[in-house]
């Protein structure tokens, strides 16, 4: 009896002492948010880098700096994230540019020469060393190799060989150091055969000292090809930066600028089998229950120019398509799209290949080149004189 006389009281003060502790608060005009997921999509990153003649080229390094190729200038040009310049470096004739697990530039270009009396100008791959003392970087570059086509395979010359030139290149990564640092060159000409060297229109093997070794020949199940590749350009292997998880290999993709090619951009496996190891062409399937297309699809593409490969965790494939004016976005197994969040409770994939011709912040002019680095995805828009910048929107905190 006595504790619920207590209680009573207690009840009877709290009610009093009401303009001591204010009144109930309504809630009533708060809207509870939705939380929905986030549309999927790349955005733009603004400003653009600007300040280019013709860029044709970037470069993620493994010293994680941005390299721009300006074929308008000659010129390598060194940028960090923010897009501030840490220097340039000349290369006649640079269209395309690529970092080696060394930190060394491997660059396309051109080389003037007299044959017989006549000038011709011809394709050239060029080492640049940036190292001078305890010094680095483009400022103090130097070009200690280069590679002149067609002398580093045959000591002849014909004036077919003119007409050659070199794509762009794909560095391998190994873990046994006497493979580590052998790069790929795709390369395109008029020439059919070579001796025993097969055709112009190829993808050739260097060694890490620039040695040449061999163009690569496909195995499929009608036979050997030395012969397989129709105007290759772009190319990718797996070996992306950060260091420490530059993917191991000899597998990569290439693309096709051939009009006759229905398929133009594929894979490219090295193969262990009972007879030693083949390259195979690798087959990118369709999951109509996933996404709608994938990059194996005839007739996706029409000039896929470049290419590239995420060396985070998700190994995304982008693929810039020039007569497009577009940006394709696909999984490493080739479908179009990415995975929609788990929360999210979808099963297809969200589709964000972008472009459109125009000079807006999500349209291209003639885009040749792409990188990617901690997501944020470079584009070369040629004809707009721009590196346009993109991040998703899932990669935003």
């Amino acid at each position: 009896m006595k504790r619920k006389l207590i209680l009573i009281a207690l009840a009877a003060a709290l009610s009093g002492c009401e303009d001591y502790f204010g009144s109930k608060t309504d809630l009533d005009f708060i809207e509870v948010p939705n939380y929905g997921i986030r549309e999927i999509a790349y955005v733009p990153i603004q400003p653009a880098f600007t300040g280019f003649v013709r860029p044709t080229d970037i470069c993620v390094g493994f010293d994680e700096l941005l390299y721009v190729v300006d074929a308008g200038t000659e010129e390598i040009i060194c940028l960090n994230e923010s897009g501030a310049e840490q220097g340039r470096f000349t290369v006649p004739g640079v269209k395309s540019v690529r970092q080696d697990r060394r930190l060394d530039l491997i660059a396309i270009g051109t080389h003037d020469s007299t044959i017989n009396g006549v000038a011709y100008t011809l394709p050239a791959i060029y080492r640049i060393k940036q190292t001078s003392g305890n010094d680095y970087g483009l400022d103090h570059a130097r070009i200690s190799n280069k590679i002149v086509h067609p002398f580093y395979f045959k000591s002849t010359f014909s004036t077919g060989d003119a007409n050659a030139e070199f794509g762009q290149i794909g560095i391998l990564a190994s873990a046994n150091p006497s493979l580590n640092n052998r790069f790929y060159v795709t390369r395109r000409g008029s020439i059919s055969n070579n001796a025993n060297q097969g055709p112009d229109q190829a993808v050739v093997l260097f060694d890490a000292q620039d040695q040449y070794l061999s163009p690569v020949s496909v195995t499929t199940a009608a036979g050997l090809f030395t012969n397989y590749f129709k105007q290759p350009q772009g190319l990718v292997t797996f070996a992306q930066p950060p260091q420490f998880t530059a993917k191991a290999g000899d597998d990569f993709w290439f693309t096709s600028l051939d009009e006759n090619q229905e398929i133009r951009v594929q894979q490219i496996n090295l193969v262990e089998t009972p007879f030693g190891a083949d390259f195979k062409p690798g087959v990118a399937l369709p999951n109509p229950d996933r996404a709608d297309r994938w990059i194996g699809q005839p007739g996706l593409f029409e000039r896929p120019m470049g290419m590239t490969m995420a060396g985070d965790q998700t190994r995304y494939l982008f693929v810039v398509d020039e007569a497009k004016d577009s940006l394709f976005q696909f999984t490493a197994n080739g479908l179009e799209g990415i995975p929609p969040p788990p929360a999210s409770g979808a099963t297809r994939f969200a589709k964000v290949s972008f472009g459109g011709r125009g000079t807006g912040p999500m349209q291209f002019n003639g885009p040749v080149a792409v990188g990617y680095w901690r997501s944020i995805l470079y584009v070369v828009d040629a004809g707009n004189g721009r590196v346009s910048r993109f991040k998703n929107t899932l990669d935003f905190e």
